[in-house]
């Protein structure tokens, strides 16, 4: 797919939390779609490196980069180093994020959870869109297609008991979204949010028989787990400029779960 723009260097896009699941069906998907990848993450392990190799092997360059988001202070280096080595950024992708320390009772969630949580889920990815935004906006360049995709959840709009905190720090990206592509559409910067239902991942694993028998039972009208790939070909259209007269959207991936049905 390739952007309703013609640039005059290679594009390039950031995926935190690119390393595995979701975030490296984005990044392979960004790679098919002409972007190069700079890919942060927690640890550089044997997932982050077949992640680099899928996206060369689809004829892009990746680097990686050690980087925990809900640390400001690495903001500034991270984006250094993105555009030491691959340019000037195009994309980013707030992907990076973890859920409760404990599934439990709402009413036993712990403050460290819920700090922790808070801070790597909507903390981090509002202070490194402040940042990118800033960039942006310093360097108006109309003839290139800039976007910034926050990736959140179902849990935005549905509440899940078991996870409260998760489910507060998704809403609070719908409007962080909201604020951005408002205050960023000036400098031609669109700002998105992508809403994953059930993704088959490692965070969904340790309640993989649960969504198995609810999906069954008719959970979304598409009776299926989602998968990364799914994710993926969202954010690289949104990312490719596919729909450049549009910004603040909430898009729905997920079966059409969030169809309310009598």
């Amino acid at each position: 797919m390739e952007s309703t723009t013609a640039t005059t260097s290679p594009r390039v896009a950031l995926v935190t939390g690119g390393r595995r699941g979701i975030g490296r069906g984005i990044a392979y998907a960004l790679a098919e779609s002409g972007f190069d990848v700079a890919i942060a993450d927690l640890v550089r392990d044997d997932a982050a490196e077949e992640t680099l190799q899928g996206v060369a092997g689809r004829g892009r360059r990746a680097r990686f980069f050690v980087c925990d988001v809900a640390d400001l202070d690495a903001h500034a280096p991270l984006l250094a180093g993105v555009h030491e080595g691959l340019g000037g950024l195009d994309c980013l992708v707030n992907n990076a994020g973890i859920s409760v320390a404990q599934r439990g009772d709402l009413l036993d969630a712990s403050p460290e959870s819920f700090d922790r949580l808070l801070s790597v889920n909507l903390r981090g990815p509002f202070f490194l869109t402040q940042r990118v935004g800033r960039a942006f906006l310093a360097d108006r360049r109309p003839e290139r297609y800039r976007s910034i995709i926050n990736i959140s959840s179902a849990n935005a709009f549905a509440a899940s008991l078991n996870r409260g905190e998760y489910c507060l720090s998704k809403a609070a990206i719908t409007m962080a979204t909201r604020l951005f592509a408002a205050r960023l559409a000036e400098g031609v910067v669109a700002v998105f949010e992508i809403r994953p239902g059930v993704i088959r991942t490692d965070m969904t694993a340790v309640a993989a028989a649960d969504y198995d028998r609810r999906i069954a039972a008719g959970l979304s009208p598409i009776a299926r787990w989602g998968t990364p790939e799914d994710v993926g070909r969202a954010a690289a259209a949104l990312a490719s400029g596919a729909f450049a007269f549009s910004t603040g959207d909430a898009i729905h991936v997920d079966g059409g779960f969030h169809i309310q049905r009598l």
